[in-house]
């Protein structure tokens, strides 16, 4: 089974680009008609493999490429409730006192070094 292609969708357009019936692509194939109808209709699902050799049979070939990243925007509510979010955290940070220590109150931790 082929997961997210059509496989009679495809093997329909591609044997139409080839300018080939499906009694020719049988024959060039080694397979019958009926099964190409199948295959087209939907009714009967190719392997890989099977769908592979189909497709050189019409001067194609299946590629395997990667899907580009799905762009998900978020929804109103979910920019809203970022919104808030983040009015709460600016308002905590001016909160907060800005005084600096000229020094820090607790020690350095060091750590080792590595040798090359």
């Amino acid at each position: 089974m082929i997961r997210g292609v059509n496989p009679g969708t495809t093997l329909r357009a591609a044997r139409q680009r080839a300018g080939l019936t499906q009694s020719a692509l049988a024959a060039r194939a080694g397979t019958s008609q009926a099964t190409i109808s199948a295959y087209e209709s939907g009714t009967k699902q190719p392997f890989v493999s099977t769908f592979s050799r189909l497709l050189a049979a019409m001067g194609s070939r299946l590629a395997v490429e990667p899907a580009p990243r799905a762009v998900v925007e978020p929804s109103p509510a979910q920019l809203a409730s970022a919104a808030r979010t983040l009015v709460e955290v600016l308002a905590l940070a001016e909160a907060l006192p800005v005084r600096h220590e000229p020094a820090l109150r607790f020690p350095r931790i060091e750590l080792p070094r590595r040798r090359p």
